[in-house]
């Protein structure tokens, strides 16, 4: 039997069984001795929740003229809404004033904070793994039958992706038709007080619970954005249990720059009476959030690890690949059995037989430790965008792909792809990936091409690609001084030559090159392309079935790229690890699965 949960307050060594708590958790925080039981039975919002009604004649006048790029592209007119930065300059001083905004919002379109109570919402926050906690969660309870809902973000390749029912993203028509119902009614109640629209999150957000409710799902695994307090998720009042996953450093300039102020942030979704649980965290911020759950009168249990449902039983099986998914799927099975049990739903046993419910080995997470295997070209796609979510997309990558045999002529080739956006230390995460050994190391922005025009859904209107370019461009260098500073450290290691430095195209070329000055086969000399698509044509060589081969007029004039270019078409392996930021894998999952664009 899997221990029991524990109470922060007393951290014993190793869980022992408790009847007072959760089977299988810890409780952390005495606050609350009971917590709210909750309704019996699965509730299920009306087909008019919400006071929803009939659509405006105008909603369905959108519904027949517009399709889904075209509400797409008038949903990403919301990132760089002119009235939506003067309001946030207003409520800078006033955290609070968000989510009465955002609460506003919801009015406005047709909905009550009351309303999402019918949800049965899990809500879920975290630095790292928050949305593999999610999509394990989600797989748990819709292996009992369950129709359920999923909101996470970002999206990786197309938009429709952050709102799924039942496991997968929502239908172009559906997307097409709830896009219009929110847009339209929320310009049909402007006035002089209330002019201006959500922004590009919020209105997703919102969005999604009209889709939860108007569809029917039985509960809702609800992913916060950033952070907890403030996020507009928060305006979920009741929720039937809460989550937190593993917590670092990110989001600095909006968290705060350590841990402690971070888990302040993530314990604001804790709710009076509601049951919340957390994988092992450090020392200062796990007190932190028993603090905020105290503050909150809220239940808080530490989940046990994976190993302790192992017991007696054999080797849990993960759809996700990596040792750190094993603290995102022990606490999704927490998450899950609360749920289960509030509601009155029978079935779930920890442990069972089989020890644990299929969903753990179904779940299915796209761009987290994820494998295409593409003839000789291995690709490796890993999110990871923090220096605690790099170190385990590290350990990864070198079990999985180091650790491999290597072909019997030696000719396998290493390849990183990686960039980095927001306020992130590139530095310290460079810096981590130094040690797997790539042969050259590639910098690109997140953009799939140049341009952008013809794909709504990687359209971003608050980067510009010469900032992108920028930015690569101080990765390249970062990353060469990485390589110089341990040539210091490792006399095995030839020293490479300085990178740096930019390359206005000729006139006769049709795009932007970015290109280091000098060569260095097989030395880890780092080139920089100006967009994802010939970034990748370049380390694949046509040897990849889903991407073009490189063309001459658009070719790097970089000798280092051109003698690169005959050892990867020789090579009997190529192995690719693409990380750094999740809109990178996403825009390389575009090009790579054709099929995720459909």
């Amino acid at each position: 039997m899997p221990a029991a949960a524990r109470h922060v307050s007393s951290l014993p060594a190793r869980v022992t069984p408790q009847s007072a708590v959760p089977r299988g958790s810890t409780r952390v925080s005495p606050a609350c001795s009971g917590g709210r039981s909750g309704s019996h039975g699965v509730s299920r919002p009306s087909p008019r929740a919400g006071g929803s009604g009939p659509a405006p004649q105008s909603w369905k006048r959108h519904r027949c003229q517009c399709h889904c790029p075209d509400a797409i592209r008038m949903l990403n007119t919301l990132q760089t809404n002119a009235s939506y930065l003067e309001q946030v300059k207003r409520e800078r001083g006033d955290p609070q004033a968000q989510l009465e905004a955002m609460q506003g919002f919801l009015e406005r379109s047709g909905l009550k904070v009351e309303d999402l109570d019918r949800l049965n919402i899990i809500h879920v926050t975290g630095t790292k793994g928050k949305g593999s906690a999610c999509a394990f969660t989600e797989c748990i309870l819709r292996s009992y039958g369950l129709k359920t809902g999923f909101y996470s973000s970002p999206h990786l390749v197309q938009v429709r992706e952050r709102i799924r029912i039942n496991g997968q993203p929502i239908s172009k028509d559906l997307f097409n038709k709830y896009f219009w119902l929110v847009y339209n009614r929320l310009e049909e109640t402007k006035d002089p007080v209330h002019a201006s629209m959500p922004a590009y999150f919020r209105f997703l957000t919102i969005m999604a619970f009209h889709v939860f409710l108007q569809e029917k799902v039985d509960l809702a695994v609800v992913e916060v954005g950033i952070g907890g307090t403030y996020d507009c998720t928060n305006i979920i009042r009741a929720p039937v249990v809460c989550g937190v996953s593993s917590l670092g450093i990110d989001h600095t300039s909006i968290l705060g720059d350590t841990m402690e102020k971070i888990a302040w942030q993530k314990g604001g979704i804790f709710k009076p009476g509601v049951p919340a649980f957390t994988v092992a965290q450090p020392e200062r911020p796990l007190e932190v959030l028993r603090e905020r759950a105290q503050e909150r009168k809220c239940p808080l249990y530490l989940c046990p690890e994976l190993d302790d449902f192992e017991e007696g039983c054999r080797a849990l099986e993960l759809g996700l690949a990596g040792a750190h998914q094993r603290s995102n799927a022990a606490l999704a099975l927490q998450l899950a059995r609360m749920w289960l049990q509030r509601r009155g739903c029978q079935g779930m046993r920890v442990p069972a037989m089989p020890c644990v419910p299929p969903g753990l080995r179904d779940t299915e997470w796209l761009g987290r430790t994820q494998v295409l295997s593409h003839g000789p070209v291995t690709w490796y796609l890993d999110g990871a965008h923090t220096t605690s979510s790099i170190q385990a997309c590290v350990r990864w990558f070198r079990q999985a792909a180091l650790n491999q045999d290597k072909p019997h002529d030696g000719s396998e080739v290493r390849v990183l792809l990686f960039n980095a956006t927001g306020d992130r230390d590139t530095a310290a995460l460079l810096k981590l990936l130094v040690p797997c050994h790539f042969d050259y190391a590639v910098f690109c922005p997140n953009f799939t091409e140049v341009s952008v025009a013809n794909n709504a859904d990687q359209q971003n209107f608050n980067v510009t690609l010469e900032n992108a370019l920028t930015r690569c461009l101080e990765n390249q260098r970062t990353w060469t001084t990485l390589l110089e500073e341990r040539v210091g450290q490792d006399p095995w290691l030839p020293s490479p030559l300085w990178v740096g430095g930019l390359l206005q195209p000729a006139p006769t070329r049709g795009s932007l090159l970015l290109v280091p000055p000098a060569p260095r086969p097989l030395n880890s000399p780092a080139l920089v392309f100006p967009c994802l698509a010939q970034a990748l044509q370049w380390v694949a060589q046509g040897r990849d079935p889903h991407l073009a081969a490189p063309t001459a007029s658009g070719a790097h004039p970089h000798p280092a790229a051109s003698s690169g270019a005959v050892l990867l078409r020789e090579a009997a392996v190529v192995r690719v690890l693409v990380t750094g930021s999740l809109h990178l894998v996403g825009g390389a999952l575009r090009l790579l699965d054709p099929a995720l664009s459909q």
